[in-house]
């Protein structure tokens, strides 16, 4: 049996005539940069998530950027992320200037360690910018509460969380900007690259627009300088068909790893994913933690199951950080997590056989 760790062919041939459809519409109108569909999508995601705008971009790590470039933040200040989450969430924020503060995991789940985010807080620091990791939503009521007794901005990453819930509402609709990745491989993935920043704030929603279009207000007309970071009409087109599936496919992937927790629930040395009971999580990823991990993912593959591991080095661990001489010791949890991290398929056309076959491999391998 082979088993992908995601199956995106078989999530385009479940919808293939309305792909097309939509690819060619695009093709046939020469809509390929912004224009109509990108329009369309932007509304749709707007309504999906609970917000006035959508701004769609070139990718995930384009909207964090771009986010923090419109509200001035630069060289000399600090904003606040977790050491736990793609480099993209650290990159964007180096990239503007700033320096990156990170803070250690939640013991308890992998997102950012809230009681520990005052410590991180000084003069200098102007955001934070919570990951809402894996698909789990983070307490946003204490990043709230944090951000405005310390007069600080919220740039939500929500690349692995669309249509995640904090208490019934949408992730990305309780910072001053939400950001979206639609990488072909996240929950609502397009056919190529593609982002988008989501906000209620009117003034913001143009600035951003505008800076992701070289800064201009017509075609010639350039108020200031910006980016060329615009999404793409078929990926507007794709995201759009897809967008009308996500609901379905968001409970689908709950109902597997509903499957997972059961099937897994007594396996000793195995720690299933926690959902917090104020969020609805949307597994973008279903991330177990095993003491020894080499042995399961060995016997896993060996038995054509693919597995991943989000993420084998913490990011204050790596080598693109070793100027801020950080130490493991530093951020205890996020590096003990990384070498016990282990990503099982997940996607919505995996079938429960199949399910529980990869959990009675990870049974004979545990039991070896």
């Amino acid at each position: 049996m082979n088993i992908p760790l995601v199956d995106l062919k078989a999530q385009y041939l479940s919808i293939k005539s309305e792909i097309d459809k939509a690819i060619q519409d695009v093709i046939n109108e020469c809509a390929f940069i912004k224009g109509k569909y990108v329009k369309e999508f932007e509304k749709n995601f707007a309504n999906a998530v609970g917000v006035k705008h959508c701004i769609g971009v070139g990718n995930g790590t384009e909207a964090i950027y771009t986010a923090l470039r419109i509200f001035g933040i630069g060289s000399g200040d600090e904003v606040i992320t977790p050491a736990n989450s793609f480099i993209a969430t650290s990159e964007a924020i180096t990239q503007t200037g700033a320096k990156v503060v990170f803070v250690d995991n939640d013991p308890n789940n992998y997102n950012i360690n809230i009681n520990q985010i005052e410590n991180k807080i000084t003069t200098r620091t102007r955001a934070i910018v919570p990951v809402h990791l894996y698909g789990l939503p983070v307490d946003m009521d204490k990043i709230l509460y944090i951000a405005k007794e310390n007069n600080l901005l919220i740039v939500e990453d929500c690349a692995q969380a669309h249509l995640a819930e904090y208490k019934g509402k949408k992730v990305g609709s309780f910072g001053n900007v939400g950001c979206f990745s639609f990488y072909p491989g996240k929950n609502l993935g397009a056919y190529g690259d593609a982002g988008a920043v989501v906000t209620n704030d009117d003034f913001l929603a143009k600035k951003i627009r505008m800076f992701a279009n070289h800064g201009r207000i017509s075609k010639y007309d350039h108020e200031f300088e910006g980016t060329n970071c615009r999404m793409d009409g078929i990926q507007g087109a794709v995201l759009s068909v897809k967008l009308k599936y996500l609901p379905k496919w968001t409970d689908t992937r709950r109902q597997i790893a509903s499957l997972y927790n059961e099937y897994l629930k007594d396996v000793n040395e195995i720690v299933t994913p926690v959902e917090e009971e104020y969020a609805k999580h949307v597994y973008h990823l279903y991330v177990i933690r095993v003491k020894e991990r080499e042995k399961i993912q060995n016997y896993l593959r060996k038995n054509g199951v693919s597995i991943g591991i989000h993420y084998p080095i913490a990011l204050p661990n790596m080598l693109a950080y070793k100027y801020l001489a950080h130490k493991k010791e530093d951020f205890p949890i996020a590096s003990k997590f990384q070498d016990e991290i282990l990503s099982l398929p997940i996607y919505p056309e995996l079938r429960k056989e199949k399910v529980n076959f990869i959990c009675d491999l990870i049974k004979r391998a545990n039991n070896k």
